[in-house]
């Protein structure tokens, strides 16, 4: 380039007329002249100035770093106006956000399957107290005869459903601690992180137990108020 432009300033020192010059500014010069400046070429070919960011990327080294992090921006931001207010994105926010949502939606598919089952066992409990109450009717009768009221045939029955629900829950627990274990081994094998594992809490435990003995309760309302509408004579005569 340094010999290109020698030899054309040699050539344009030997020239002495201006008619000259204006007809090489006729014949090379373009007819139109570009509006654009250097600054405007410099932002279309996205050139970076260190003086003058336009973002700036932040790594955290922890989840406890990244939030300090944001606590300050957010700092910062409340103390300054509308037109140097810092915008953010926190990818990992977004991303946990995502996969949130899809643990979410899994959560809830696999609610609706536990609800319908809860559902479906209630119903038996109810046609097994139910079948019990009928297989008991001399029973009944006998309580009756002996003085027992309606309330306390049915609060007879209403015991065994809640002995039957806390018995229920009782298992379930047991079976859900023990599934824990295996789980826990393929979840670390699968992943290859060793702290993830899968844990029961006392806490979620006695709720599970609750749910179980509330359910069988209710499942077996209607069969104890039965069984405390029949009719001593009739009960003692039922074979």
């Amino acid at each position: 380039y340094a010999a290109v432009a020698a030899q054309f300033d040699l050539y344009l020192s030997a020239i002495q007329d201006d008619a000259e010059f204006a007809s090489l500014y006729d014949s090379y010069m373009p007819s139109g002249v570009s509006g654009s400046t250097l600054a405007d070429n410099l932002a279309l070919l996205s050139a970076v100035d260190i003086d003058d960011p336009s973002s700036i990327n932040i790594y955290a080294g922890s989840f406890e770093d990244k939030s300090e992090i944001e606590s300050v921006i957010k700092e910062y931001n409340n103390s300054v106006g509308e037109d140097k207010v810092i915008k953010y994105t926190d990818y990992v926010a977004v991303m946990l956000s995502g996969v949130n949502t899809m643990i979410d939606a899994v959560s809830y598919g696999l609610i609706a399957f536990v609800s319908v089952s809860l559902v479906v066992s209630s119903i038996m409990i109810g046609i097994i107290t139910y079948i019990s109450v009928l297989e008991r009717i001399k029973e009944i009768g006998v309580l009756r005869a002996i003085g027992a009221s309606k309330k306390d045939v049915s609060s007879v029955f209403t015991a065994e459903t809640l002995i039957i629900g806390f018995c229920a829950g009782i298992f379930g627990v047991g079976i859900s601690l023990l599934l824990c274990i295996p789980i826990s081994a393929i979840i670390r094998s699968l992943s290859g992180i060793n702290e993830i594992r899968a844990v029961l809490t006392p806490t979620a435990a006695l709720i599970l137990v609750g749910i179980s003995i509330l359910l069988t309760f209710i499942a077996g309302l209607i069969p104890a108020k039965m069984a405390a509408k029949k009719d001593p004579v009739l009960a003692l005569r039922a074979e």
